[in-house]
């Protein structure tokens, strides 16, 4: 590398690190740099669990589950402890149910091994649903290790940096070997974090704040005038609309008749009421006759929602219901069925039927 180059990525994660010591942002799982300069370590429990609930998630949506989660299971020894149905409950409207599987999974064996988490990229990547940028994530920031860390908002970052021409996915690659020729020697895990606080706050998709950027005089994206042309991105697939029916059944005390999808395949180990064979490849049947049993169902509208791969469109019918039980069903009652695992798709079925009814009843 010549000298000149060494010099700007030096500058570059001096400039970077004083203004995350300055403009970092507040999180629940952080250790903050007037904490780390306390002597305050990250704990790699928390480290690892912000950065599953983070995988496709937004913070704001996961600030909120993280601070229930450690509430109730401080540690990973606590966890593993809880059974499966706990957990799904309380991962539920977070979406990516394998997440909350593996989650248990990576808890159980850990907690097997002593309770402490491996701290290197190759022993965290054995872990159940860990892979290379989680790895990565928490070998920085739990354990201060050179991984060079890349997700949505650094690509974004590195990509106007340097104002990469190839377009994502295919720039992954080169995106990350940049990254790891700008790790500074020391204070990899706050690199990281500065970085990807760069992309949430001021390097954003849209209108980025560029004359509040501490990295403005590197940029070569904004030097060519325009940097929200980068990252370059190849045109997205339209996705497929699936269709389908679902059922909520209602007994005369409030109850809801809900079922337990399989273990494995989408939405695994969630409760859900009675649907159609939908699934991501095909439709699922839309007349009230697809019930799981005969009744008089009327129907209570159309709820839409949008999985990684496809669209969804449920027809809903709702009947009251007092007779047995279906095989492989239970109620619900109306003081229970917000604390079910239902998913998000699960919750709009049940409030097209009936309003109000998986939000927490007021004390």
């Amino acid at each position: 590398m010549a000298p000149q180059d060494q010099s700007r990525k030096s500058g570059i994660a001096a400039r970077l690190l004083d203004w995350y010591d300055a403009h970092h942002r507040e999180l629940p799982w952080r250790v903050a740099p007037p904490k780390l300069a306390r002597g305050e370590r990250p704990d790699p429990y928390r480290v690892w669990l912000s950065e599953i609930m983070l995988q496709q998630t937004t913070v704001e949506a996961v600030k909120s589950y993280f601070t229930a989660f450690v509430a109730r299971w401080p540690t990973v020894g606590a966890l593993a402890a809880a059974s499966n149905d706990d957990i799904m409950k309380a991962w539920a409207g977070l979406g990516y149910y394998s997440r909350a599987r593996n989650l248990k999974a990576c808890a159980d064996l850990v907690a097997a091994q002593g309770g402490t988490f491996p701290d290197t990229e190759e022993g965290l990547r054995a872990l159940p649903g860990i892979g290379p940028y989680t790895a990565a994530a928490i070998a920085s920031i739990a354990f201060d290790r050179p991984a060079a860390v890349v997700d949505g908002n650094v690509e974004r970052v590195i990509s106007r940096l340097y104002r990469i021409e190839t377009p994502l996915p295919q720039a992954k690659a080169e995106i990350r070997a940049l990254v790891g020729q700008l790790l500074p020697p020391n204070r990899p895990g706050d690199f990281a974090q500065a970085t990807m606080d760069l992309g949430a706050t001021i390097c954003t998709p849209r209108r980025p704040k560029c004359m509040l950027c501490p990295l403005r005089e590197d940029c070569d994206a904004l030097s060519a005038g325009d940097p929200e042309l980068y990252p370059v991105k190849l045109a997205k697939p339209e996705k497929p609309l699936r269709r389908g029916a679902a059922f909520v059944a209602v007994r005369a005390d409030g109850a809801v008749l809900l079922r337990k999808r399989p273990e494995k395949g989408l939405l695994g180990g969630m409760s859900e009421v009675p649907t159609t064979g939908w699934t991501a490849r095909q439709d699922g049947e839309t007349s009230p006759d697809a019930a799981p049993f005969p009744s008089q169902w009327e129907r209570s509208g159309q709820i839409t929602h949008v999985f990684t791969h496809f669209s969804l469109e449920l027809d809903i019918y709702r009947t009251s219901f007092d007779g047995n039980t279906p095989q492989d069903h239970f109620w619900s009652g109306p003081d229970a069925l917000h604390g079910e695992a239902l998913p998000t798709v699960m919750k709009k079925a049940i409030e097209a039927a009936i309003p109000g009814a998986t939000k927490r009843k007021k004390e």
